[in-house]
């Protein structure tokens, strides 16, 4: 007669065993802005292929030449289809028009989303909220046929560029609605020295991480500094 203490109970996964995301094909929407080129930059560097995307394939080309690390750089469409994962690194002003017009190369691919929609006055940054809740949102609501997370939105650009700087000690907030998919993130996160990505919720938590980047900058500004962000006691 079996009993209940017979019964095994099913080993809880460890949150830090993280698949290998080292054979992926990663591509950077806006790999040409700063964000965007010390993302493809870093990752690169950690041995990622990485396509740089702009919307002139002329100049996404002359800035992956200008990164080398064997990064190719293409239109925002051949980006995509190119991709494993795309990392969406656009100007919010440009961030709901250049996924519409991606929606079909972007279907079944897996795309992060690290843009910060933010105001600036006289008084400095303040976030805003999209009508969709957070930008991460609102390009699931556009890609519906994509799965879309949301990442890497607290790394200063000054540092990911800066090729003297050989590890960014940080931790990434990573948010999505699938696990399996969080953990790529955050192993893609890891593969950058100094860098840890941590899970932060679903993607209706996304707008509060977006929204810190205000007071981030708020910080670098008064101390002179490029402020990331750590996770106590995980």
């Amino acid at each position: 007669m079996t009993t209940p203490d017979d019964v095994k109970k099913p080993t809880a996964k460890d949150p830090w065993d993280l698949p290998d995301v080292s054979g992926l094909v990663v591509g950077v929407l806006g790999g040409t802005g700063d964000q965007g080129r010390g993302l493809a930059y870093r990752l690169a560097k950690a041995g990622q292929k990485v396509i740089i995307g702009s919307r002139v394939a002329e100049r996404a080309r002359t800035a992956a030449d200008e990164l080398g690390l064997g990064i190719e750089g293409a239109e925002n469409a051949e980006c995509a289809r190119r991709s494993d994962v795309v990392i969406v690194a656009v100007p919010w002003e440009g961030h709901a028009k250049t996924l519409q017009a991606l929606r079909e190369p972007l279907a079944g691919k897996l795309v992060v989303d690290c843009v910060n929609p933010l105001g600036f006055d006289k008084k400095g940054a303040y976030a805003l909220k999209p009508e969709e809740g957070s930008a991460a949102e609102q390009a699931a609501a556009l890609l519906p046929e994509s799965r879309v997370a949301a990442a890497f939105h607290h790394l200063s650009a000054v540092l990911l560029q800066d090729p003297e700087v050989e590890r960014i000690d940080t931790d990434v907030m990573v948010l999505g609605e699938s696990r399996a998919d969080t953990d790529l993130v955050q192993a893609l996160a890891a593969r950058i020295p100094g860098m840890r990505g941590v899970f932060a919720g679903r993607l209706r938590n996304a707008h509060q991480v977006e929204s810190l980047v205000a007071n981030l900058i708020s910080v670098n500004r008064r101390y002179k500094a490029h402020a990331g962000l750590r996770v106590t006691d995980v």
